[in-house]
């Protein structure tokens, strides 16, 4: 034997050596901590360890993966990985259907207790199994059964006598983030999934719901400011780049409209130069409250508190806030004014702290409502209410705010 032969052979006895402790270590972890662990292996050795794992917890793995490496991994893992993929695929993106996987304990209602006992010993070798499912000739889920009722059964029972009828199921086209408002209250660890006729489609993990809409609550401080869930911290810059760039230049675009009407003041500006010191003063301050009222907002939107009637309430209350705080953060922004004016000798320092008083009542107020606004109507246009909502915000604020300011100091000041 040649050598090189020799040593190929030795480097595939290692590979395979290899691939068998990852699967032992895969049906020792948890779905969340296997993906971890072969997140640094190749797609070829993470579909191999795959394709020798039961289909259900395979495809659990697979799920934790980036949307960039699943494709390539379904390929490399085989039919009993990739077509519960090919079927999740079928539906809508952030839906219910995209997290649904096979059914394991399937049975027919007149099956006996002591024979789908001895199947559930027999797929628990592979799987967890939590529920079992009772379904007609059609596939229709007609009851779910409790591992206990079907342990505490008689054994010459059948299982249409044991089973739970009318169970709590889900639809596959159902968002993630409606299904949770259904299932948060409930706390079952599996829901089966059917279609609108009541045919059992597959099944979906408790907390891979929670997980996803944990991932879509965290990503919305980033998408407040053009950053898109799908961007990660090990992103490569590149893609980064391409995903954040357009935002900024619309940022910059807002910008100017908020220059443009400072511009509009340039000789208010120059008769009483003390005006500029408290231009970002005003801004920041209205920002901050708009900002709030925003997080308030979005927040409601995603556990989804608008109901009938709340719209308004919101808005009362998000408009109150804005002009109490306003007027007390003004009073002392006021009192900086005159004490700064009077160091400064501007002219007419109890004049310029009224100014700021009124103009930082006023922008408070106004961004406490385009908080509440901007995301609402991003929603009633069929847009992401948190996709951006900061830049639109900020622009909102900022030519408020200044402008009131700078219109206030022409009329009170000057005339």
């Amino acid at each position: 034997m040649r050598p090189s032969e020799t040593s190929t052979e030795t480097n595939m006895s290692v590979s395979e050596n290899h691939i068998q402790e990852l699967v032992m270590e895969a049906q020792r972890r948890a779905p969340l901590d296997t993906a971890q662990l072969l997140q640094q292996e190749t797609d070829e050795v993470v579909g191999e360890v795959l394709k020798q794992m039961h289909p259900a917890p395979a495809y659990r793995i697979l799920l934790r993966f980036p949307k960039s490496r699943r494709h390539i991994i379904v390929k490399l893992a085989g039919e009993h990985v990739g077509e519960p993929w090919g079927d999740a695929q079928k539906f809508p993106e952030d839906s219910v259907g995209r997290l649904m996987e096979p059914a394991v304990a399937v049975f027919s209602p007149d099956l006996k207790v002591s024979s789908a006992v001895e199947k559930v010993r027999e797929w628990t070798h592979d799987t967890l199994i939590t529920y079992g499912y009772v379904v007609d000739d059609d596939q229709m889920l007609i009851g779910v059964l409790a591992m206990r009722d079907l342990l505490l059964a008689r054994p010459d029972d059948e299982l249409g006598n044991v089973m739970l009828r009318d169970p709590f199921l889900l639809n596959p086209e159902t968002t993630v983030k409606d299904a949770m408002k259904e299932v948060v209250y409930r706390h079952y660890p599996v829901y089966p999934v059917c279609d609108k006729e009541g045919r059992l489609l597959g099944t979906v993990q408790g907390y891979m719901l929670f997980e996803h809409q944990n991932f879509e609550i965290s990503a919305q401080a980033g998408a407040m400011v053009g950053v898109r869930k799908e961007e990660h911290a090990t992103t490569h810059w590149r893609s980064s780049l391409k995903m954040r760039h357009p935002w900024l230049q619309l940022n910059l675009v807002t910008a100017f409209v908020a220059a443009f009407v400072v511009s509009l003041f340039e000789d208010t500006i120059a008769q009483v130069v003390v005006l500029a010191a408290f231009l970002p003063v005003l801004a920041g301050q209205s920002g901050n409250t708009g900002c709030q009222s925003l997080a308030v907002t979005i927040r409601g939107l995603t556990l989804g508190e608008f109901k009938s009637g709340v719209y308004h309430h919101v808005l009362v209350k998000e408009t109150l806030l804005g002009l109490v705080n306003g007027a007390v953060v003004g009073l002392v922004a006021a009192i900086a004014m005159v004490l700064y004016a009077y160091q400064t000798e501007a002219a007419q320092p109890l004049m310029l702290g009224l100014v700021v008083l009124l103009a930082m009542t006023g922008a408070c107020l106004a961004s406490g409502v385009t908080g509440v606004m901007v995301p609402l109507t991003l929603k009633r246009l069929g847009a992401d209410p948190a996709t951006a909502s900061s830049i639109f915000l900020t622009t909102a604020t900022d030519v408020v705010s200044m402008g009131m300011f700078l219109w206030l100091a022409n009329v009170l000041v000057l005339r």
